[in-house]
């Protein structure tokens, strides 16, 4: 009988690889969450979403979206509001987040005359509770969505982040540019490196029904008139929604610093006081409406009929971003042309409504 042989030492070495960056997101299940989601988790990170999936537009859209995210084993998926006391609290201390995102908004002009209660609730309460959060679980970067609309009443195009901002012509505007300032306190009493977006005009497939594209393309399809405030007489910025991710990606990983002199570089909307900055992300090419309808015109090959209006309250004629600081600090500008991002958004629609 022969003794058993003792097993060599274990040369095994312990696993090195970096745990994947965990991102919290607000409004997952929105329009430009979704995209910005897949986005991250194609990129290795483990993301934590959070939505009410409240019926402000059609809950069945976003619930769609939230089923693709869910295929994937590192998304988690939070449903709450954003200005329900504490819940932020207790999901940043569970989950201590290194990324958060704020997407989560009351959206829409039109709707903040009607219902000017739903925006002091999620874009002013819910900014705050996400302050609160941020305050007591720091996050390495925190990103939020503002709106191109901040800048207001403003004529001199095109809008710089260095402009001064204080005659927004809406309440949804209005309490986004609240959600500015009550971010840049937090950013200088605390220093929590706060990245605000002004998004220009967004669009592309899974887009919000109450945006123009949407509902352009759906009553155009059903041979039906288009409501055309100002008698077409307006130009917007359009964004593609793959071009926005892009420009939010890239910014994450560049949050502000506060300059230790106080001095800011000329051109940078960098806070003298704070790691804060506004950045525009927009395609930096204003569109006039109406080759805006032309293009869904060819894309849907059937002819618009126009419904002609005066201008909507709370509305603004124009809107043309400078891109300029998003291109320096990170080297990217959107590309994606309106022919080519509404052609995608008609396939998406078509498909998707078996239209």
């Amino acid at each position: 009988m022969t003794a058993d042989v003792p097993a060599p030492p274990s040369t095994a070495q312990p696993s090195t690889a970096p745990a994947p960056r965990s991102a919290l997101v607000t409004g997952a299940a929105g329009f430009i969450g979704f995209f910005l989601i897949r986005r991250l988790l194609a990129d290795g990170f483990r993301v934590i979403g959070l939505d009410s999936l409240n019926d402000y537009y059609e809950v069945a859209l976003k619930e769609r979206r939230l089923a693709q995210l869910q295929q994937s084993e590192g998304f988690r998926f939070v449903q709450g509001k954003l200005e329900e006391p504490g819940l932020l609290m207790g999901l940043m201390a569970e989950e201590r987040p290194q990324i958060v995102i704020n997407l989560a908004a009351q959206a829409g002009v039109r709707y903040s005359i009607e219902n000017p209660r739903a925006y002091v609730e999620a874009n002013l309460v819910g900014v705050a509770e996400l302050l609160e959060a941020a305050r007591a679980h720091p996050p390495e970067h925190l990103l939020l969505a503002s709106t191109s609309s901040a800048y207001g009443a403003n004529t001199e195009m095109p809008y710089v982040e260095t402009m001064k901002a204080d005659t927004q012509m809406s309440f949804y505007a209005a309490t986004k540019k609240a959600g500015e300032a009550m971010a840049h306190s937090y950013a200088h009493l605390y220093g929590l490196p706060v990245t605000m977006f002004r998004f220009f005009t967004v669009y592309g497939p899974w887009g919000r029904p109450d945006m123009a594209l949407f509902k352009f393309t759906k009553n155009v399809l059903q041979g039906l008139p288009i409501d055309v405030y100002n008698h077409g007489d307006m130009k917007r910025d359009f964004t593609y929604v793959e071009d926005l991710v892009e420009g939010i990606r890239l910014l994450i990983d560049t949050p502000p610093e506060r300059p230790a002199d106080g001095v800011v570089p000329a051109g940078d909307s960098l806070s003298p006081v704070a790691p804060w900055r506004i950045v525009n992300i927009g395609n930096s090419e204003p569109v006039q409406l109406m080759d805006f309808i032309r293009a869904i015109e060819a894309a849907t090959g059937v002819e618009a009929q126009l419904n002609l209006m005066p201008m909507q309250a709370g509305d603004v004629p124009a809107t043309w971003a400078d891109t300029t600081l998003l291109e320096r600090l990170t080297g990217y500008r959107p590309r994606t042309s309106v022919p080519e991002g509404v052609q995608r958004f008609v396939d998406w629609y078509r498909d998707y409504y078996r239209s």
